[in-house]
């Protein structure tokens, strides 16, 4: 992993999500390495042409005292966008700690989502907060898979006890599952382990991108030879997400399970 330090201009950056109206990145780059990550497009945009996505972070340096919590009142914060706010390395550097350090006074919605377990450290931070909600990205529970698919993540379970350790402190919840594999991903199984201490679940497809497709095909291949000739397929007919997305909201409203699909933007469109 190479490692750099460079000084960022701003540390909370206007929001093109939907919903959202601002994105912290701590970092530049992440040591997740998730084959289908759909952030490699920063790379062009941070100095890191010709490098690998997952192979750099930038350490951002910033004067944390300049963030004023009061300016993020009534709006929506989203802690991260292109990185992952509790990388490894932020152990060490705490940037994300110290971003959160000076937010606790606002009255911003503050929405946190991670793959790691290192989240359980900022429990102290997160009840100071008056809006917050705390989230874990997961896809599979399959810890073979999920580290050939995200080789520098936190092991499924460990994201799993994390979240209940946060909902025990009395934190919202929610569980994000995401990417939706086709036929690997057993949303039903997540489900039935997380229910009891999350608030609300999302669910969001695969999406292909040019950069991930060969990566993405190749692990699938490998791993789930049964399954490729879909994948292949939903490169060319899309109509597949609909079947799933009826599943999925079937089963949630007969569980009586909070729900949202974000299916369907980003690598696969309706239009």
């Amino acid at each position: 992993m190479k490692v750099n330090f460079r000084e960022a201009k701003s540390i909370i950056t206007k929001s093109n999500i939907p919903s959202i109206d601002y994105v912290i990145n701590p970092y530049t780059g992440c040591q997740h390495g998730c084959i289908y990550c759909y952030a490699e497009f920063m790379i062009r945009f941070t100095g890191h042409k010709g490098e690998k996505w997952g192979e750099f972070l930038d350490i951002k340096t910033y004067d944390f005292g300049k963030i004023k919590s009061q300016r993020y009142n009534g709006k929506s914060l989203l802690l991260s966008s292109v990185t992952d706010p509790y990388l490894p390395l932020e152990k060490k550097y705490q940037n994300t700690r110290r971003i959160l350090e000076k937010l606790v006074d606002t009255e911003a919605d503050i929405s946190i989502l991670t793959k790691s377990k290192l989240v359980t450290r900022d429990i102290d931070l997160f009840k100071q907060f008056k809006n917050i909600e705390v989230g874990i990205s997961i896809s599979t529970l399959d810890t073979t898979f999920a580290k050939v698919i995200e080789r520098g993540a936190s092991k499924p379970i460990d994201r799993i006890n994390a979240l209940k350790q946060v909902a025990d402190a009395g934190i919202k919840t929610y569980t994000f599952i995401s990417p939706y594999f086709p036929e690997i991903t057993d949303f039903k199984n997540i489900l039935e382990e997380t229910e009891s201490f999350t608030d609300q679940y999302m669910f969001e497809n695969l999406n292909f991108r040019p950069h991930n497709i060969p990566r993405i095909l190749k692990i699938v291949q490998e791993y789930f030879p049964q399954y490729l000739p879909i994948y292949e397929e939903l490169r060319r007919d899309q109509s597949y997400w609909d079947s799933i997305e009826t599943e999925i909201r079937s089963y949630c409203e007969k569980k009586k399970l909070p729900y949202k699909i974000e299916f369907h933007h980003g690598g696969f469109s309706k239009s």
